[in-house]
């Protein structure tokens, strides 16, 4: 019988074989440039005011990226406004201008087992490129645009507490969550802007607090403060009111890995109140489907 094994030789004459022990190596030294690249742009953006507010502006448009990648989007094309990988962006037509780079950011990979049993999940580095990079049209997104009364409706979905109306309350503030009673109190007779951004506000301190067991309203003010930022950013509410001119000192002097557990904490509230909310609108957006019936 002929041995055909031959043909699967393509071993190029000269050619080096593959290590893979040097691959892993490089790949191990991609991954480290890219958390040291956001640990520095963490530590870059919790010491200026402005660029802590256009990091918040940047994780407003990609609610649903990790901090890192974030940091990532933000220290290698802050203009970002749609993101895929090259295949991703072939798959709907589109391909990439000549002369331009991808940027890196960080996608899940396989699961493995630390030394202390747990299950951690490993991170590889993804090439990706923005629209403006690419040939396939930018459509100018319209200006959010929700009616009042059903944005209001979809902030206060199943909140993480009750929510009761009021008067009035000290220092004359639009709401107020008491963590004692566990509940938001909501001043009447406010306008719209006043009342998302107020209840918002206490809606991300209800929402920490039921995450954080040594929360105090004083340690999660800020936290919440960029919540309400973040939310009013996604849903087209003014943010003109905001001010970040000040950063914390125990945001501006923490480490890296502190800075992106802070950044985090924020990412993660702001995130599960949009959820609520995008699930109450399109729960709205299919009722007149329904009476149609």
């Amino acid at each position: 019988m002929n041995n055909f094994d031959d043909i699967f030789d393509t071993t190029v004459p000269g050619e080096q074989p593959f290590d893979k022990d040097a691959w892993a190596e490089r790949k191990q030294a991609e991954r480290q440039a890219v958390y040291d690249l956001a640990d520095a742009t963490a530590a870059d953006v919790c010491a200026d005011g402005a660029k802590f507010q256009a990091y918040l502006d940047t994780q407003a448009r990609f609610d649903r990226y990790s901090v890192t990648n974030v940091l990532l989007i933000m220290a290698q094309m802050p203009a970002a406004t749609q993101i895929k990988d090259f295949e991703a962006w072939k798959a709907v037509g589109a391909s990439i201008k000549r002369q331009q780079k991808g940027f890196s950011i960080l996608e899940p990979g396989n699961e493995y087992r630390r030394e202390d049993g747990t299950i951690g999940t490993s991170y590889n580095v993804k090439k990706v490129f923005d629209i403006s990079q690419t040939t396939a049209r930018v459509k100018i997104q319209p200006a959010v645009s929700i009616d009042e009364r059903p944005l209001l409706k979809a902030l206060i979905y199943h909140p993480p507490v009750p929510i009761q109306t009021v008067d009035e309350l000290l220092s004359d503030a639009g709401a107020l969550y008491d963590h004692e009673q566990q509940v938001i109190f909501v001043r009447r007779g406010m306008g719209a802007t006043d009342i998302f951004r107020s209840v918002s506000m206490e809606l991300a301190h209800a929402e920490i607090a039921t995450v954080k067991s040594d929360y105090t309203r004083e340690g999660t003010a800020f936290s919440a403060y960029c919540v309400s930022y973040i939310l009013c950013k996604k849903y087209g509410v003014d943010v003109a009111g905001y001010d970040f001119s000040t950063l914390p000192d125990t945001l501006c002097e923490s480490d890296p890995q502190t800075q992106r557990a802070a950044l985090t904490e924020i990412r993660d509230t702001a995130a599960n109140i949009s959820a609520r909310m995008s699930r109450a609108l399109e729960a709205r957006s299919q009722q007149p489907k329904e009476q149609e019936r």
